[in-house]
């Protein structure tokens, strides 16, 4: 279990991240890829990207990039730095930064656990090129396994971002920090991960705790090992589907999508769009349109399966997000 010690300063600079973070999710699918989970909404990705790793013709390149970041355990911190919130570009240039010392410690950390190939010896020297090189691999990876599903990362991402604004909304910052359950548990100042591999404590001493949510993070929430770097707490969102088949488009795909967007011809489902762009509950979206309960919950059904709304339960109510496709339309 990991415990995370907060002062009544960490809880007021508690936050949640404002995007999804590109490195966190790079980092956590290529975790999520060569572990051995039986989630249906992934078994189809793992094999499409599997698939494109082997026949890439630089398929040597992976191997580094893939001995970082084993299924489980650790991984090094210095893969996901801080300054991926700027950008995919930003946090590879953090990458090709990192101070020798970091590199040094992280992989050594990293060689007690997992055997790592030759090139990690040049990585832990801090030669430039290979550096340059498992920054590419990164870039190349990204743009096979996480490019084409990034509008439903950000989607998902986007509406568990509403649902912790409406719990904050609600309770204040430890109203945010009590809603991560059931994977969490708030109490007395202390947010316990309950199904973490480790055992151990993390203190904030003032610096509050930056929420990532993360959808492809699998399971069990991760935070950095080393206790001196900022502190970041990076949990799963539900993904919506969003690994599923028709993730990748297709031509079935497309026309089911443009036969649903079709039908959302009507001035009141365009009300509906305007009504989600700040999330609402089915039971809001009524109230404010003047429309029963059951008009409100068709006319999401039909956005949602247009791929233009997420729906997401909580407990007795539905929170209803745009996607970035809905802002786009609602936009236009």
């Amino acid at each position: 279990m990991l415990k995370i010690i907060f002062s009544s300063e960490d809880i007021l600079r508690t936050r949640v991240a404002p995007a999804a973070d590109p490195l966190w999710e790079l980092v956590l699918s290529l975790h999520l890829l060569q572990g051995r989970g039986r989630d249906p909404l992934s078994t189809t990705w793992r094999r499409g990207v599997a698939r494109g790793l082997r026949t890439d013709t630089g398929a040597e390149r992976y191997r580094l990039l893939l001995a970082l970041n084993p299924p489980r355990g650790y991984f090094p911190d210095f893969l996901t730095p801080s300054a991926s919130r700027d950008g995919f570009e930003a946090g590879l240039e953090a990458v090709r930064g990192t101070p020798l010392g970091r590199l040094r410690r992280d992989l050594t950390v990293l060689a007690g656990e997992t055997p790592l190939p030759p090139s990690a010896g040049a990585l832990a020297r801090g030669e430039p090129e290979v550096l340059q090189d498992l920054t590419d691999t990164m870039a190349r990876y990204q743009e096979l396994a996480v490019t084409p599903y990034w509008a439903r990362v950000q989607a998902a991402v986007e509406a568990d971002r509403s649902r912790r604004a409406r719990a904050m909304l609600d309770g204040g910052a430890e109203g945010l920090l009590a809603s991560l359950k059931p994977a969490m548990r708030w109490a007395d100042g202390v947010l316990e991960v309950l199904d973490y591999p480790d055992t151990r404590e993390l203190h904030l001493d003032g610096r509050g705790l930056l929420l990532v949510p993360s959808f492809f993070c699998s399971r069990t929430p991760v935070a950095l090992l080393d206790p001196s770097l900022p502190p970041v707490l990076v949990y799963p969102v539900d993904r919506l589907g969003g690994l599923t088949p028709e993730a990748g488009g297709g031509r079935e795909s497309d026309a089911a999508q443009r036969e649903a967007l079709a039908a959302l011809l009507g001035r009141t489902r365009a009300a509906v769009l305007q009504v989600a762009d700040e999330g609402c509950t089915t039971g809001e979206m009524a109230r404010r349109l003047h429309i029963s309960a059951a008009a409100a919950s068709q006319h999401t059904t039909v956005l949602r399966n247009a791929g233009l709304l997420v729906s997401q339960r909580d407990r007795n109510t539905v929170l209803h997000t745009l996607t970035p496709l809905g802002r786009a339309v609602l936009d236009a």
